[in-house]
């Protein structure tokens, strides 16, 4: 039975809800092959949004007929058959590489509009999918790279990940959201699905029920970053695995009747939660899913930021998997397939991707270990990466993005080549770069993050800079990093982070990471820091 849309009387919606009101989403499918043969003139403006439900974005220029695609890999894993295409796509549509993002999918850059339904046949095949990978709808489910095979999980999440996958993917009643909705299912208790940013996320619990230790779930709901981040908040309810999708489905169903759709800008699950409380929130929840448990006790220990480097032992006793560096996250599709092959010769076959933008490959016998670590393309992708281009994490950036200020990825990867180069340290420094407020590389939590902007000369000219964030983590309940003032020229970016970081391994404790460092030292010190490094240089320039 279909569900009624609350809000089609609103008089206040805005323009993407009044389309959506005359058009579900997912229908671009259907318009896609007609328009791949009438050409990218043939298609009205007014239909770009819809794009987006099949994984598309139009590329700048947006005269060209060229996307970014994206293709959904729920919690990052993929058999040998599908990571093999993936490759083949990359070589054959976007021009030799691929993407790995923060939320675990592929992404591509310059497909053309006419080869979008051989690419769609071409994933199909493999059973991945590129719908509702943007647009307003479920994106691809976050969570637990290892799960199945980590010693650090509470229980393995792959079932209930395909529950969800499955309730949700080209649902009808839930393709029309008020804005993305990000999910994520892990149990790993180091946090490696990010919990705390998402707008629903199941984390390890357990709890005595009836004299025995049950395995499950907490709750959290209403995370979110861009402009005004929010952590999420949880709900107090213990969560059964066989219970996820009934909760999972309550929560949707009141964002989606609730949810904000006058302005886009408050248009996601955490300010309807803000504004209602979470009390009231969860009310509303368990008058749709009927009496849970309360809390339980809460398994996570840390967080390990999505980081797996190295070579560590499976729970499958004599097997390991293998944590591999991918740079900002950006791979030829030829290193990507050659990844693929050594997966197929030396474990399952299986690739894995993190949502620190790396690659893990699973499932290799301890025997094998040194044999597939000889391969020459470990030289160029290590498994255990220097201390700022192992942990430096960048969104598309203006290259290809329409709503990017400033270039990222190719930008982070030189400025933390340089700063490797110039700085040895005892720890790694997590930064991450972006090119909006939108944040898809998640510089809230950063140790440092830089965002882009344009920057006014004296002579009136606009130039790319930055602003400096310090002191972002998701250990315990998490804290978003906080904003120096100063804003970085770009050609004086690598050298006052340079002097920034100096001043740090110079000060530090031994051992001690730069989230500690900043909070023993706090923001008013690290201001005065960055402003007599940027008094510095900008003399030197001057």
């Amino acid at each position: 039975m279909a569900y009624e849309k609350v809000w089609a009387n609103n008089e206040k919606l805005n323009k993407n809800e009044i389309n959506k009101l005359k058009k579900d989403g997912l229908s671009i499918f259907d318009d896609i092959p007609k328009y791949a043969k009438e050409g990218f003139a043939s298609i009205p403006k007014d239909q770009y949004m819809y794009f987006k439900y099949a994984g598309l974005t139009v590329q700048k220029p947006q005269d060209k007929g060229l996307f970014m695609l994206r293709v959904k890999v729920p919690t990052g894993i993929m058999n040998n058959d599908q990571a093999v295409v993936l490759s083949e796509i990359g070589n054959a549509f976007g021009r030799g590489f691929l993407d790995l993002t923060t939320r675990q999918a592929i992404q591509y850059h310059w497909v053309p509009l006419e080869k979008l339904p051989e690419v769609f046949d071409r994933l199909h095949a493999v059973g991945l999918t590129t719908s509702e990978a943007e647009g307003d709808a479920p994106r691809n489910i976050v969570g637990n790279p290892l799960a199945g095979i980590d010693s650090d999980e509470l229980f393995d999440t792959r079932p209930v990940v395909k529950d969800l996958f499955d309730f949700f993917q080209d649902n009808p009643d839930y393709s029309n959201l008020p804005r993305k909705y990000k999910i994520s299912v892990n149990t790993n208790i180091y946090n490696a699905g990010h919990a705390q940013i998402n707008d629903l996320a199941f984390i390890p619990a357990t709890k005595v029920i009836d004299g025995q230790s049950v395995k499950g779930f907490h709750v959290l709901v209403g995370g979110g970053l861009a402009a005004k981040p929010y952590l999420a908040r949880q709900l107090n309810v213990f969560v059964r695995p066989q219970e996820v999708v009934k909760i999972a489905a309550a929560v949707t169903n009141l964002y989606r009747d609730y949810g904000y759709r006058k302005s886009r800008a408050r248009a996601r699950l955490k300010y309807l939660i803000a504004d209602w409380g979470i009390e009231t929130f969860e009310k509303k929840v368990l008058e749709q899913t009927g009496p849970l448990e309360t809390t339980g006790h809460d398994e996570f220990k840390g967080w390990n930021a999505g980081f797996f480097y190295g070579v560590h032992p499976q729970k499958q006793k004599g097997f390991s998997y293998v944590g591999v560096s991918v740079p900002v996250g950006r791979i030829a599709a030829n290193d990507f397939y050659a990844f693929a092959q050594l997966a197929k010769t030396y474990g399952s076959g299986e690739l894995r991707t993190a949502n620190s933008q790396n690659l893990i490959i699973p499932n290799i016998p301890d025997d094998q270990v040194e044999s597939l670590l000889a391969n020459a393309i470990f030289k160029r992708f290590p498994i255990r990466p220097s201390h700022f281009i192992g942990y430096a994490v960048a969104c598309t950036g203006n290259e290809f993005c329409n709503l990017a200020l400033t270039n990222t990825k190719d930008r982070m990867r030189e400025i933390a080549e340089f700063l490797d180069r110039e700085i040895d340290i005892d720890v790694p420094v997590r930064i991450h770069m972006v090119g909006c407020t939108n944040s898809c590389a998640q510089r809230q939590i950063a140790e440092i993050g830089l965002q882009g902007l344009k920057l006014r000369t004296k002579d009136k000219k606009l130039i790319d800079a930055y602003e400096l964030f310090v002191g972002g983590t998701l250990e315990g309940e998490g804290k978003f990093n906080e904003r120096l003032k100063g804003r970085i020229p770009n050609d004086l970016l690598p050298d006052v982070l340079k002097d920034f970081l100096i001043y740090f391994r110079d000060n530090k404790e031994l051992g001690e990471s730069f989230y500690a460092f900043s909070n023993r030292v706090g923001i008013p010190f690290l201001q005065e820091l960055l402003d007599k490094i940027l008094k510095s240089r900008t003399q030197e320039v001057g």
